[in-house]
């Protein structure tokens, strides 16, 4: 008789019986000789000597139990099984529901047992050790491999896909307009004769010299795309905001150095400033504790609470500010104190907002909290305040505008009313802000 585990212990999750289509309890019977898929009988058909098909009932068989220890004496199998399965419903540490579900265990039993045998096993810790620094092993010094797939896909021209992959067919791995595309016309015209003289040979062979250097320079610049990941812009977008806004401006700066390095060099070192930068910005809020005079964790968590709370009340004081400049008349000024005041202590404002032109104005937008803001200038914070856009639509809504600029080598009203699908007058102000700034030039 053989001893196998078992599938699991709800039934359901067994194969049936063949003879009796009966969810299989243990022990069952398995067909040694049948197979695949392997014949599965319970006890009462085996006993009746049950044959279908091939199968005969002289046939060797194994009798499947998890009914035997593994790890220790008085746990079986079954029992093992179920302590994981309880545990990973329960939750580690939950172990008097995971004694409830076991039905078989007290709550000291599971503690102990799991412990003993899962946490503390030194058997099993250095096993997991050993894989884990095989593992390293093998992928620290090595780039991810590169599998080419079964069936690239085939972007249609022009489509958002192509203009995201800058043209490039995966299919045939080229680009619909090449570095240097029109190298080729050089050579359209030239045919070498046998009655050529030798300065005409000499400039004809030198002009196929200059040919190969372009497509030497066409492969290099193909090579240093497919290394470092460039075709897709979007996603190198988004693994580059991974990173703080200081990191992001020197990736910008050192990306022209990305083709005298390797890829995983170039992210090494990236990478190593991205750690540099956080360190330094630890190293400066502990010197902020010290100076102001703290000694331990505890002290400093009250500082950084009452810290938040300063900054919120001048953000307030700042916006308070800002809003009394645009309020002319001395009623609306009245009414929008009442409101702030009606909101601060937490009831619904009594008064709306109201100005001469009898249309209600919204006080600026308050950043505070708000992702994204962290990436903003001044000017750039006090534009979302006024037009009431938060920091990360601003921040993508800045991206397509830069990116269509220059792709177009310019940028009208129009069309940057067309990519930001907001408010007109919000896409104005958007698009002078940029326009005064720099940032894009109009077309």
């Amino acid at each position: 008789m053989d001893r196998l585990g078992s599938f699991s212990n709800d039934p359901s999750d067994k194969p049936p019986c063949r003879g009796c289509s009966s969810y299989l309890m243990e022990p069952y019977i398995k067909c040694a000789e049948c197979g695949p898929p392997p014949f599965f009988l319970c006890l009462q058909c085996f006993t009746r000597g049950f044959e279908y098909k091939k199968h005969q009932s002289d046939h060797t068989y194994e009798i499947m139990t998890s009914d035997f220890p593994v790890l220790d004496p008085s746990w079986t199998a079954q029992e093992e099984m179920a302590l994981l399965e309880a545990v990973m419903d329960c939750g580690f540490g939950n172990w008097q529901d995971v004694a409830n579900q076991m039905c078989t265990k007290t709550k000291e039993e599971c503690e102990k047992h799991y412990m003993k045998h899962f946490i503390n096993n030194p058997l099993f810790a250095s096993t997991l050790l050993n894989l884990k620094q095989a593992e390293e092993a093998k992928t620290a010094d090595t780039a991810i491999p590169f599998h080419s797939a079964d069936d690239p896909p085939r972007p249609t021209f022009d489509s958002l896909l192509s203009r995201d992959m800058a043209g490039y067919m995966p299919a045939r791995a080229d680009f619909i307009e090449e570095f240097d595309n029109y190298a080729e016309w050089d050579l359209r015209d030239i045919d070498f004769v046998e009655d050529d003289s030798d300065i005409l040979h000499a400039l004809k062979m030198a002009v196929v010299d200059i040919y190969h250097s372009r497509l030497k320079e066409r492969q290099r610049r193909k090579k240093i795309i497919r290394d470092h990941g460039l075709i897709n812009l979007r996603k190198f977008q988004l693994m580059e905001r991974r990173y703080p806004k200081e990191v992001q401006d020197l990736y910008e700066t050192m990306r022209r150095f990305a083709r005298i390095v390797g890829p995983v060099e170039h992210d090494k070192f990236i990478e190593s400033h991205a750690l540099e930068f956080e360190l330094r910005r630890e190293i400066k809020r502990l010197q902020e504790y010290r100076t102001a005079g703290i000694t331990n964790f505890c002290s400093a968590r009250t500082y950084d609470h009452l810290k938040k709370t300063r900054e919120e009340e001048r953000l307030k004081r700042t916006m308070l500010s800002e809003v009394l400049q645009y309020i002319q008349d001395s009623s609306a000024c009245q009414q929008w104190l009442r409101r702030q005041a009606d909101i601060d202590s937490g009831l619904s404002p009594s008064v709306p907002m109201a100005s001469n032109s009898g249309r209600r104005s919204a006080p600026p937008l308050n950043l505070t909290g708000l992702p994204g803001t962290e990436k903003l200038n001044e000017k750039e914070k006090e534009l979302c305040q006024m037009v009431r856009l938060v920091p990360g639509a601003y921040l993508e809504y800045k991206s397509a505008l830069l990116n269509e600029c220059n792709k177009q080598g310019g940028l009208r009203l129009a069309q940057a009313r067309a990519l930001i699908k907001i408010d007109v007058n919000k896409t104005r102000k958007i698009y002078d802000f940029l326009i005064r700034e720099g940032h894009i030039t109009k077309a």
